[in-house]
């Protein structure tokens, strides 16, 4: 499963939400802005929270975490710069005796 797979899921789940009247991805030098428009009774707080629910739910059962950072706001449009970040591993041995050594590793 590949990152375009866990947006479609994303997306899939939050436009079902109420408070959400649109949402889009805009990809802007290479990083994921996320423009959502929400009810006007809905507060940033509110839909910060509804973000993170929906993201928590599309990464279940992967090993991805979520960097959500707010951007900017504009009455009932708010902007966000959201990605999900795919933990690096290490593939080789440097010699530090690291905790997460490739050598101590399990096949």
């Amino acid at each position: 499963m590949d990152l375009n797979d866990i947006w479609s899921i994303f997306f899939d789940h939050i436009n079902k939400d109420p408070h959400i009247i649109t949402i889009d991805k805009k990809m802007k030098a290479g990083i994921p802005f996320v423009y959502v428009c929400t009810c006007p009774d809905a507060s940033l707080d509110a839909t910060l929270a509804i973000l993170k629910k929906y993201a928590v739910k599309a990464m279940k059962g992967k090993r991805l975490t979520l960097e959500l950072a707010f951007i900017r706001s504009e009455e009932n449009l708010h902007v966000f710069r959201m990605r999900f970040l795919v933990p690096q591993e290490k593939m080789f041995c440097c010699g530090n005796l690291c905790f997460d050594c490739i050598r101590l590793r399990e096949l």
